[in-house]
């Protein structure tokens, strides 16, 4: 069983989101999936990730029983950053799994894609919280 200190992920996902009006959400499959980008896209579907104003979202999920996951953004974040972000997180996270570092791989994305989301979509005056900074376990 993979230990995930859902406190600490909760926290990262709140201190990236004080510096971006972009919004970051995690997903932990306990069914597995040998397609986590198929099953990250569906995911982000339900949580209504693509309604979000800047269309800004980014959601990482997480397979520990089929060892494996995925990092996906929106439309908003794919302009902005390009594939080679999304593969050099990718590598960071899966060094951390790799080491059964589950907590530490998460924080380490959330901090990343916080940093890219403060960038390229700095928080607003008005800004507002669109979407929970909570853990979803599907």
């Amino acid at each position: 069983m993979v230990k995930i200190d859902d406190q600490s992920v909760v926290a990262a996902i709140a201190a990236a989101e004080q510096r971006t009006s972009g919004e970051i959400r995690v997903v932990v499959s306990h069914a597995g999936t040998e397609e986590p980008v198929l099953a990250a896209q569906k995911q982000f579907e339900r949580l209504g990730m693509t309604k979000t104003a800047a269309r800004n979202g980014v959601l990482i999920l997480v397979a520990p029983s089929s060892r494996n996951f995925a990092v996906i953004g929106d439309q908003g974040v794919h302009e902005k950053c390009g594939d080679a972000f999304w593969q050099e997180l990718a590598s960071a996270m899966s060094e951390r799994f790799k080491a059964g570092e589950f907590t530490e791989g998460l924080v380490l994305g959330i901090e990343r894609a916080g940093a890219l989301l403060a960038q390229h979509f700095p928080r607003q005056p008005d800004d507002r919280n669109e979407l929970p900074d909570t853990i979803e376990q599907v």
